[in-house]
């Protein structure tokens, strides 16, 4: 885990209260998504020269997918979307728009995975953003398949995954995960959040670094 800074770790519920203030405050929150997009983009080194699939769901956690992919796409890296919902949210749909201007590919699943629809062995990373820190329960398909494979995919050959936010599948209050994204680097954006240390989080989370986008408690 980085030590660089000490911040404080809090519940889902004070980080949806701290969104929520910030936006209220004059931050824009598509400029928030940009900022946590930017932040994944910048805590990882190893982009080039590597293909990358990022793995969307409907939420804002897929929007910051979608607005990394722009991001990878303006610096040339070869970058691809596999989305497991066919919905969005309004961020989410400005920054999967933009991808779509880009040209960058989109591959798009339904029920349980179709191998035919995405290859993962031609891939060396996975960026998940399927699911966000609100996440509790089990996952259901297609992402429970998806999930799956991430994790096959990390076991049997040298892939490097990132969960954005958290990784998909663990509750962010409790650490607990009954199926979830096993992650090289799990990228926290504005606070940790207490399932980091709790829970099945030891075994889920290879490296943890935290990135600061200017989201603030509330008063």
């Amino acid at each position: 885990m980085n030590n660089e800074e000490m911040k404080p770790v809090i519940s889902v519920a004070q980080m949806r209260a701290a969104d929520a203030y910030t936006i209220g405050k004059g931050t824009p929150s598509k400029e928030l998504m940009h900022r946590a997009a930017q932040g994944v983009f910048d805590a990882y080194d190893g982009w080039q020269n590597k293909r990358t699939l990022v793995i969307c769901g409907s939420g804002n956690n897929g929007g910051d997918g979608y607005a990394l992919a722009s991001i990878m796409k303006d610096h040339g890296y070869d970058v691809e979307l596999l989305l497991v919902s066919d919905k969005f949210s309004e961020d989410g749909r400005y920054y999967y728009d933009i991808c779509i201007e880009k040209q960058v590919p989109v591959h798009q699943c339904s029920g349980s995975l179709n191998y035919g629809i995405v290859d993962f062995s031609q891939y060396n990373v996975f960026v998940d953003c399927i699911f966000g820190t609100g996440f509790a329960g089990v996952p259901r398909e297609p992402a429970a398949s998806v999930i799956k494979e991430i994790n096959r995919q990390r076991r049997e050959r040298v892939v490097y995954v990132i969960s954005v936010d958290i990784n998909s599948g663990m509750n962010g209050d409790t650490g607990e995960a009954e199926l979830a994204v096993a992650s090289d680097l799990t990228v926290s954006i504005g606070y940790y959040k207490h399932g980091f240390f709790k829970g099945s989080a030891a075994e889920l989370i290879g490296n943890l670094v935290n990135v600061d986008i200017g989201i603030e408690l509330p008063e």
